[in-house]
């Protein structure tokens, strides 16, 4: 909603708001929209709101109705980030050189060893120390599907932001049209999501090379060790930080400055939910994980299926009503206390 001036919002509720946009929407003829999946039919009037009761246990309820819808959101965001493709093409080795090199450092002075005297010993030393290991040579075609892999800095938030939007409002129990909903949020909120998911991308994939080389040094001091840790609690926070602000993103009009400071104040005031988060995408991932050594072309499978709509809906889940509860209720609370002032 970030085109849209605040003034015209005032003292109207969420739901009013978004029944006047989805009455704006034009139809548009678009070749896309023959392919596009059916739109939903409504929402079942004696459907129990799972958003007044956030539980555990609804959380179920809510993924075993809005399966069809959550696997056409991973289709979205499969589809809508396909530059991710160059990069697995690229890491697959098919268009890559192969060569060999020592595995072990004392291979060079065992080598000048037995050229200079062979014996046992040597000989010895050299049948555990001479193995080679295999080394990935990249080729320029490699090189320009990794270039490739960089438009995804321009899909990842725009695409994010429209599949958030949409389980945001399956969570809430309003009709979503998928195709439709989904180009409108991009439409609207495109500027902000486009900034903020190069944003993103460059704090998730900073915060990992943290991780990876403090860990890789991390008997070599204290300071290594102590900046290990504090990469992982930087990781914990940022994990519960960027659920909240890809929901401010399509909910309110604030700039991103607002949103980071008010998502971490909701990552202590939701400190249950986020941790709840937390815990299901550890799940998640172990399952994932298990697939790897049980079923390997299974574990290919899932995430081109559900996966990564399963961890956005999580999210979507845990962080909407924490930021209902400390955002909306209370704007909408003093919008009415003045009109009721001005009566």
């Amino acid at each position: 909603m970030a085109n849209y001036d605040p003034n015209e919002r005032r003292g109207k509720s969420l739901d009013e708001i978004e029944a006047e946009e989805l009455a704006e929407k034009k139809k548009k003829f678009n070749l896309f929209d023959k392919f596009a999946p059916k739109e939903s039919a409504g929402v079942d009037p004696d459907e129990i709101p799972i958003a007044d009761q956030p539980t555990f246990v609804n959380f179920f309820k809510f993924l075993g109705r809005k399966l069809n819808q959550i696997l056409t959101c991973n289709i979205y965001m499969i589809a809508g980030n396909f530059p991710i493709f160059f990069f697995i093409l690229a890491m697959s080795g098919y268009l890559s050189d192969f060569t060999t090199s020592p595995y072990y450092s004392v291979f060079a002075p065992l080598r000048g060893a037995m050229l200079f005297n062979q014996s046992p010993a040597t000989a010895s030393l050299w049948t555990i120390y001479s193995r080679q290991a295999d080394i990935v040579v990249y080729t320029t075609a490699d090189y320009v599907l990794f270039g490739l892999t960089a438009l995804l800095l321009l899909t990842w938030g725009p695409v994010r932001a429209g599949v958030t939007y949409l389980l945001r409002n399956m969570f809430r129990g309003k009709p979503v049209m998928m195709w439709q909903d989904f180009k409108d949020t991009i439409a609207r909120n495109w500027r902000q999501a486009l900034i903020y998911g190069m944003i993103d991308i460059g704090i998730v994939a900073l915060i990992i090379y943290d991780i990876v080389f403090f860990w890789l040094n991390y008997n070599l001091n204290m300071m290594m060790s102590t900046m290990f840790f504090t990469s992982l609690t930087m990781a914990l926070l940022y994990f519960f930080m960027r659920h909240y602000i890809w929901m401010m993103i399509i909910t309110f009009d604030l700039s991103l400055f607002k949103m980071f400071k008010n998502a971490l104040r909701f990552t202590v005031l939701g400190l249950k939910r986020n941790f709840m988060v937390l815990l299901g995408t550890i799940a998640v991932a172990a399952i994932e994980y298990f697939l790897m050594y049980a079923y390997f072309p299974l574990a290919v499978i899932v995430p081109f299926v559900i996966l990564p709509s399963l961890l956005v809906t999580m999210g979507v889940y845990a962080v909407f009503p924490v930021v209902k509860k400390y955002m909306i209720d209370p704007f909408y609370e003093e919008v009415d206390v003045e009109e009721d002032e001005e009566e």
